[in-house]
This record gives structure tokens, sequence and C-alpha cells, in this order.
């Protein structure tokens, strides 16, 4: 077993203070992240703020101030690649986040937003293979996702409460970012054409989002009319599929926002 010095140590609860979370310090400092925590917990406890006993005030039921911009990608990362659950064993819910390992900077873009929305709950990132589940819990979850339910989401209805649609009409561009970069993908199609006489190849730019849930599609779609971006709807067989963004001064406006995965 590696023993860490009380330098380590200092070094740690000194990051985290400046705002940095437990995943970032033990990834710049070598340790596990469970150390880094357990150092936390009892640096708390020596300055009696009793970690655990303190109930974080929630936007809904307590008029906290909220982030609306991150909330508005989180919400869009919700309902994609998001669920909400909450095991026996454990007193509070979690929101879990499912990022691929390719695209770290994803999970680092949810891991800010979660911390933006809840500043007073902690994030972690639980490994398994090919991806991370960024995870926050709290007990307002349900307050702040009311689209949680049994079942899959697009075997139910999904639709946005007033408050979180005002949200989204303030913030249009984060709720699709949000949305892109768990069902989304920016690509490069080609086409050939014949140019007098000769086969020319030609290249270009799409996003296409894809997700099962009419209704999540129909938000993306009127969220990306609101901002002025046209699309177009691809089918698989005779069902609705993918929603693709293909023209060019469209697809421009896309990039100054959201661009590729990274």
């Amino acid at each position: 077993m590696q023993m860490h010095g009380t330098e380590v140590r200092k070094r740690a609860i000194d990051l985290i203070r400046s705002g940095a979370s437990n995943a970032e310090t033990a990834r710049r400092l070598g340790v596990p992240i469970g150390t880094v925590g357990y150092w936390l917990h009892m640096d708390r406890s020596k300055r009696g703020e009793c970690p655990g006993r303190h109930d974080p005030k929630c936007p809904r039921c307590d008029g906290r101030e909220l982030d609306e911009a991150a909330y508005s990608y989180l919400l869009g990362l919700y309902l994609g690649d998001g669920h909400i659950i909450q095991y026996s064993q454990h007193r509070v819910p979690s929101l879990m986040i499912t990022c691929g390992d390719v695209w770290p900077g994803l999970m680092d873009a949810c891991e800010d937003a979660m911390h933006a929305v809840f500043p007073d709950n902690s994030v972690c990132r639980v490994k398994r293979t090919g991806c991370q589940n960024v995870k926050i819990y709290s007990k307002h979850l349900w307050c702040m996702f009311p689209q949680h339910g049994p079942g899959k989401k697009h075997e139910r209805k999904i639709a946005l409460e007033p408050w979180q649609q005002r949200i989204v009409d303030a913030h249009p561009w984060e709720f699709i970012r949000g949305l892109v970069h768990s069902d989304g993908c920016r690509i490069t199609n080609w086409a050939a054409r014949v140019v007098a006489g000769e086969r020319k190849r030609y290249e270009y730019t799409r996003y296409l989002f894809t997700n099962k849930s009419d209704d999540i599609r129909q938000l993306y779609t009127d969220t990306l009319d609101k901002v002025g971006v046209d699309w177009k709807m691809t089918r698989r067989g005779t069902d609705p599929f993918n929603i693709s963004v293909a023209r060019r001064d469209s697809v421009a406006l896309m990039d100054l926002t959201i661009g590729p995965k990274y």
C-alpha cells in the first residue's frame, strides 16, 4: 500500500479549495480518487462542517440561484445519454451521464455543468469498458429533471415544464449542444458528380442527431427552428430516425457553437 505524505495531502486540499474537483485533484497528484475524498472528509470534519449532514438548497424548492446556461446544456445531455437511478443501498439518487472514452473533453464539459448546476454536490467518474459514467448525487434530481420516470425515454411522453422551456428559450444553443454531444455527431460526407465528362468527388460537412424518442427529436428540431438552422428528417426504413443539418449556412451556424466532439 502506497503512503502519501502530509505535503501531498495539503496540496490536495489546497487544489480542492481553489475549485478543482476530486477527480481532477487525483489526476494531477497521481493518487486514488477515494484517497482524495477521504482527505477532504477529514479536513471538513476538523473544521466542524459535518459533511453529509447539511442539505444543499435547490433552485426549485428553495429559490437558490441557478446557472441557467449550464442547466440547459446538462438537460440536453440528460435527455440523450443520461438517467437517474436510486439503488436500495443509497439514500440519495444519482444522475449519470455516459461519455465515451474517445471524447475526454465531453466528460470535462459534463462535469463542469454538473458542478455549476449543483455547486454543493460532488461529481465522480465511474470507469466502464469504453466509457465513463459521470455521476452526481442529489436529493433534488427529481425537482430539476421532472422527465424522469419508469421505462425507456422513447416509450413514454417527454415534455419540458414551462420553467424548463423558458430556460431553453433563453439558452437554445447550450441545449442544442448538449443534445448533439449526447446523441449527435459532425461528419464529412462525399458525393461524386460528372462535370464536363470528368467524374469529381465533392465533400461536405453535416450534423446528425439520432434518437428513438419522437418527443426528444421534436424538442431538438423546435430549438433548431428558433435559432434559424435548416434541418431535414431522414428515415431508417419507414421510421423517422435522424435529424440532418447539411445546408452550408446552417452547418456554419452550428460550427460557431457546436463543432466536432472532442
